[in-house]
């Protein structure tokens, strides 16, 4: 063999090592020297002992922290991984969660994860994992009209697309509604299991929130976009800020709220609104808290799943915002 074909193999192995440890050793099942070899050999690659330990210590030096173990039997696994079992997992549920991802590409990158892992990590992993397809989009296009969005987002550029919804009618036929938009686009808000296009259409002076699932054709103009602080509160625009004040993504005015809750609801309304809200004692069953929030119909039903154990005191007309979605839910099962 020529020396530049021996050099070749040498690399090649040292590479080859490096994938069976990736693949198949964790640290419960380490692989041994002999089953290197073995595995080295259905790839046509033929070594000794000796030279499976230089490998290992190459692929150290570059950083790959191989461990050696003699128990509970002896061999070698890949130490440092870019994620542990667990992040895995939490990944997993993530994507397995997101309404915005088909149930195809939820299977794919589910397995993409997956291959972070060894296969035996993996295979204790997917007896946990469940997928839920009922409330999975079915559109496509995702990932194209996210690249696209936020390219339009950092040039700051006009966006044009169609909007899709679902038609109701008498003969029950899965059949859409299609509109088509223009927009300024400012930010992507994933919320709820949702993800959102934060925009403005320039014949409005205000913000609006588009489902991404719904979004078809999307394309980039040369126009620029509209400056955010000419339809809204920000200057530059805040997403956390922005996602904090919206419930279900209506939006609405921002008011100051002042808000009588129960001592029970402690804990949800700072997990709501965060640890930096003022919470001011009224009685020993009851606390007030003065909160920044878009007064609109989805915070409207945010307060009434809570029933009696959150009263508005002021503005007032949110209270009459409340009373009155009350005395029409009271009508109906009258």
């Amino acid at each position: 063999m020529k020396r530049s074909e021996i050099m070749q193999s040498t690399k090649l192995k040292t590479l080859l090592i490096y994938k069976y440890l990736r693949k198949l050793s964790d640290e419960e099942n380490p692989l041994s020297s002999h089953q290197l070899i073995d595995l080295l050999k259905k790839d046509g690659v033929v070594c000794e002992r000796k030279s499976i330990y230089a490998d290992v210590k190459a692929l150290n030096q570059c950083g790959f922290e191989i461990e050696s173990v003699l128990s509970p039997k002896r061999g070698f696994y890949l130490k440092a991984r870019e994620f542990s079992t667990p992040e895995i997992r939490l990944l997993i549920d993530a994507v397995n969660s997101a309404g915005f991802i088909t149930p195809q590409k939820t299977v794919s990158l589910t397995d993409k994860l997956k291959g972070l892992l060894s296969d035996h990590q993996a295979g204790s992993l997917s007896s946990q994992v469940y997928q839920e397809s009922a409330n999975k989009c079915d559109n496509e296009e995702i990932y194209t009209i996210i690249d696209l969005l936020d390219n339009a987002i950092a040039g700051q550029k006009q966006v044009r697309f169609k909007y899709r919804t679902r038609k109701i009618d008498k003969e029950n036929i899965k059949s859409y509604t299609t509109k088509l938009f223009v927009v300024s686009p400012y930010a992507l808000i994933w919320k709820d299991d949702r993800y959102y296009l934060v925009c403005n259409k320039m014949s409005h002076d205000n913000l609006m929130n588009l489902r991404l699932d719904r979004i078809r054709n999307l394309m980039i103009l040369d126009a620029p976009a509209r400056p955010v602080s000419e339809c809204s509160e920000y200057e530059v625009f805040d997403p956390a800020d922005y996602s904090a004040k919206m419930f279900n993504m209506f939006s609405g005015t921002v008011e100051t709220v002042t808000l009588r809750c129960h001592l029970d609801l402690r804990e949800q309304i700072l997990d709501r609104f965060g640890s930096k809200i003022p919470l001011t004692a009224v009685d020993i069953w009851h606390f007030d808290t003065d909160v920044k929030v878009a007064v609109s119909d989805g915070f409207v039903s945010w307060i009434m799943q809570f029933g009696d154990m959150i009263k508005v005191v002021k503005p007032q007309y949110l209270a009459d915002m409340v009373l009155e979605k009350a005395q029409k839910i009271l009508k109906v099962y009258e």
